[in-house]
């Protein structure tokens, strides 16, 4: 079975963590030891989210004083090298030695007049105050929106139009390498009029960019990994309840945050949807269990409606959702 799973970047450095690199050793260790499992015997293609890293680069960018700022499409390729190396030694020490694995720096074109750049959604980095909110935004000229208690920095967050190396994901896949690609979204570029490419200010949704990979390799699977066990209704109320599965347009009308489920949904329905193929959504340290069928939300094109989970796993859910982003 061909699988792309795509990692949450809240859920490999958690909210209220400290945003250091100990804490991100444990949680990928954590996901490495799920994802080898997965990986016997099947392809596996893992993407991974960056948001709070990719912002915590841009804030000390900010503070560099005289220094020049560096822009967000280079931000995004460190982060996509940082995170990938951590990603693949964790996963090299859980795998046969005789597998393969390659992490690759990604390009995914977008389009310049994406109607995104005008109204960024995308949260990056970790909570401010009010005060430092203010700051930044006098200073940095940033955009920020609530997050629970505090403030963060919204970006813009394109559609992925294209991979640019997706042949390379294939011809890896087809000589037996697990592929680790189109970190937080891949490293956002547009098309000039030379036929070249340029880096854009942008932070592409890397459920997004998975979800289109998934299509163009013809995954048979696509697994959503976050940092809750999956889909929930009435989110963030008393009444919060899991959903166990659901088809694509009964989910969609639902409706969910631009800034925080709403993508994970777009993408997995979106993908159920145009290939007739399972999606599912769910914790990071379920990720076995979500391939299995036994854990997460799974999506399906061939289902009707929405079936609730059962209540323990609401009361779970629902004493998670501070943690999630």
């Amino acid at each position: 079975m061909r699988i792309v799973v795509a990692l949450g970047g809240n859920a490999l450095l958690r909210r209220g963590e400290r945003a250091g690199i100990d804490e991100q050793r444990a949680n990928v260790r954590r996901a490495a030891a799920q994802l080898a499992t997965v990986a016997a015997g099947n392809d596996l293609v893992i993407v991974h989210g960056n948001g709070p890293q990719v912002g915590l680069l841009a804030s000390q960018s900010a503070q560099s004083g005289g220094a020049e700022r560096f822009p967000l499409d280079v931000l995004d390729a460190e982060t996509e090298g940082m995170i990938g190396y951590l990603i693949e030694l964790e996963l090299r020490n859980h795998l046969a030695s005789a597998r393969a694995c390659t992490t690759m720096l990604t390009m995914v074109e977008v389009n310049p007049l994406d109607p995104a750049f005008a109204h960024p959604d995308k949260p990056i980095g970790t909570g401010m105050t009010l005060a430092e909110t203010e700051t930044a935004t006098r200073e940095a000229g940033w955009t920020t929106a609530r997050d629970g208690a505090l403030y963060r920095r919204v970006v813009a967050s394109p559609l992925p139009v294209r991979m640019l190396e997706t042949d390379a994901v294939r011809w890896l896949l087809q000589h037996g390498s697990v592929v680790i690609c189109a970190g937080g979204g891949g490293i956002p570029v547009v098309a000039d009029a030379h036929h070249g490419y340029r880096g854009i200010e942008a932070v592409i949704d890397k459920d997004r960019t998975a979800a289109l990979l998934a299509r163009e390799i013809a995954a048979d699977l696509f697994v959503i990994a976050t940092d809750v066990r999956g889909v929930y209704l009435d989110w963030g109320k008393a009444s919060a309840r899991p959903i166990r599965s659901a088809g694509p347009d009964a989910l969609t009308a639902l409706g969910f945050a631009a800034g925080s489920m709403g993508p994970k949904v777009e993408a997995a329905c979106e993908f159920a949807t145009r290939t007739r193929r399972r999606a599912v959504v769910g914790a990071l340290d379920d990720i076995a269990r979500m391939v299995a069928g036994d854990a997460g939300t799974s999506i399906e094109a061939g289902q009707h409606g929405v079936v609730e989970g059962p209540p323990d796993e609401a009361e779970h859910g629902a004493a998670e959702q501070e943690n999630t982003s």
